[in-house]
C-alpha cells in the first residue's frame, strides 16, 4: 500500500498545482474584464475579446479543479440515507460511486477529444474578431478532463483494493462523504476555532442563561 499512498500523494500535489494555475488564470481574466469595463466607462474604449477569453478560461479552469475536489472530498454528496448505513455498506457505495463517475467522465473525455481533434484537423476558428483557433481552449479543457479520468481510475483501484482487504476506514478517507465534524474543521481551518464538545456545550448553557433583552424591554 506504500506505493499507492505515494501515488495518491503525488496526485494531490499535481491537482493542487493545477488548481493554483487555474485560479491564477481566472484572476487574470477577471482583471482583464475589469480593465475593459473601466475603459468602456471612462474612455469609451473596449478591449475586444475579453468576454470571449474569460469564457474559455472559465471552462478550462473548471475541469482542472475536478481532481482537487475529488481527492479532497469536496464534491457535493447527497448523504441523507448514507450516514445511517453501516460502514461496510457505505464503503461499497463509495466504490460504486467512483466507478459510475469514472464511466461517465471517460465517455465525456472521449467526446471532448473528438471535439478537439476536429478543430485541430479542420483549423477551426471562433466566429469573432479574435478568430481564436478553437483547438487551444479545447485542448486545455480536454487536459483537465483527462487528469480527472486518470485520478478517478487510480482512486477506483485504490478504494477497491482497500475494500477487498476489509479496510473500510481507508475507503472512507479516500472517497467517503465528509462527516459533520470534518466539514466544520474544513470550514473553520485557520480561524483558530476549537471543536471541543464540552466547551461548545458550556458556551451553549451560558448563552441560554443570559437574560433576553427583548423581553426586558
Amino acid at each position: 500500500m506504500n506505493s499507492l499512498d505515494a501515488i495518491h500523494a503525488a496526485l494531490k500535489k499535481i491537482s493542487l498545482w493545477a488548481v493554483w494555475v487555474a485560479g491564477l488564470a481566472l484572476l487574470l481574466s477577471a482583471l482583464m474584464v475589469t480593465v475593459d469595463v473601466f475603459f468602456r466607462k471612462f474612455f469609451s474604449m473596449t478591449m475586444s475579446g475579453s468576454d470571449e477569453i474569460s469564457g474559455y478560461v472559465f471552462a478550462a479552469s473548471t475541469t482542472w479543479a475536478y481532481s482537487y475536489c475529488l481527492l479532497n472530498r469536496s464534491n457535493v454528496r447527497i448523504d441523507v440515507l448514507y450516514n445511517f448505513l453501516r460502514p461496510t455498506v457505505r464503503a461499497v457505495l463509495d466504490v460504486i460511486g467512483i466507478a459510475l463517475l469514472l464511466y461517465y467522465m471517460s465517455y465525456l473525455t472521449v467526446k471532448a477529444y473528438g471535439v478537439f481533434w476536429t478543430s485541430w484537423t479542420g483549423n477551426s476558428v471562433s466566429t469573432t474578431t479574435l478568430l481564436t483557433p478553437l483547438w487551444i481552449p479545447q485542448l486545455a479543457w480536454f487536459g483537465g478532463l483527462l487528469l480527472f479520468v486518470i485520478t478517478l481510475s487510480f482512486l477506483l483501484l485504490y478504494t477497491l483494493i482497500s475494500l477487498l482487504r476489509g479496510d473500510v476506514d481507508r475507503v472512507r478517507r479516500l472517497a467517503g462523504a465528509r462527516s459533520t465534524e470534518e466539514e466544520i474543521t474544513q470550514e473553520t481551518h485557520g480561524l483558530d476555532i476549537s471543536l471541543n464538545p464540552e466547551l461548545a456545550a458550556h458556551a451553549g448553557d451560558s448563552n441560554s442563561n443570559k437574560p433576553d433583552s427583548r423581553g426586558a424591554n
